[in-house]
């Protein structure tokens, strides 16, 4: 699989969120792609659904400031496929 084969489904909390918030919206319009698809990757790949809860409010709040990317996140693993073995 090539990196540019893989993308997350936008969760249906961010899509309500994006919805609601023509600002976050313009914002995370304003991303590429890639960057779009290793911020939900970031926030849906949490154990808990309390770490999961704030990584969506911290996405929500990093894409209002202007950032790019997840601070701390080395990628999504799903788009290597040495890693594809590690998920469903």
């Amino acid at each position: 699989m090539a990196d540019a084969d893989f993308r997350h489904d936008t969760p249906d909390e961010l899509q309500a969120a994006l919805d609601a918030d023509d600002a976050l919206a313009a914002r995370w319009d304003d991303l590429t792609d890639l960057a779009r698809n290793e911020y939900i990757c970031w926030m849906t790949s949490a154990k808990k659904e309390e770490t999961r809860d704030k990584r969506f409010a911290r996405l929500k709040e990093e894409v209002l400031d202007g950032k790019r990317r997840p601070c701390c996140w080395p990628g999504c693993p799903h788009r290597r496929e040495s890693a594809q073995k590690w998920f469903d």
